[in-house]
């Protein structure tokens, strides 16, 4: 007893398709390339562009440095004069209160606040300071901001004046005067 296997339509689709694709790809070879050739022709004769030369270089230049009557920029004195004298003084008062409880906008620098407004209450004027996550906070004369120790000291429709306690690069401290104008 000999079976033969009955194609089911699945394989006759793919059978067909695979003729198709077999007969498709033979038609696409034929051997009329007149039109390549010519092209190839016309590339061949036009003229080769012409390609701009490199420019020439600038002669090296030696240039000796005579100081004359001019200082010497390397003078170990004149580097130690360029630098701030020592603002500090022995025994200043100028420095942070380690002990002050430390107030939530000096968690932020000065640079990432906001001043976007004041309002005036019980004869006091407020300044709204919006933190960098957007929330807005109210502050006063004698309020502190800034990781510079920044206590304000004045505060107007248009800007908030400070004063901050920063390092003076000698051991010591200064103050630095700084302003947070109100933003657009």
């Amino acid at each position: 007893m000999s079976v033969t296997a009955i194609p089911t339509p699945r394989r006759t689709l793919l059978f067909r398709g695979m003729i198709a694709a077999v007969v498709l790809g033979l038609t696409a070879c034929s051997e009329d390339m007149s039109d390549l050739e010519q092209y190839v022709a016309e590339v061949k004769a036009r003229k080769p562009g012409e390609i701009e030369p490199y420019p020439e270089p600038k002669p090296y230049r030696r240039f000796t440095y005579v100081a004359g009557d001019r200082r010497d920029p390397f003078d170990p004195a004149v580097l130690e004069n360029t630098q701030e004298p020592p603002t500090h003084v022995a025994g200043s008062s100028v420095s942070p209160d380690p002990n002050r409880p430390r107030e939530f906008l000096e968690s932020f620098p000065l640079e990432s606040l906001k001043m976007v407004g004041t309002i005036e209450k019980g004869g006091r004027i407020f300044a709204l300071i919006q933190t960098p996550d957007g929330t807005v906070e109210y502050v006063t004369v004698g309020n502190y901001m800034g990781q510079n120790y920044g206590r304000i000291d004045r505060i107007t429709e248009t800007e908030t004046d400070l004063t901050e306690i920063v390092p003076d690069g000698f051991g010591g401290w200064k103050e630095r005067k700084q302003k947070i104008a109100l933003s657009e």
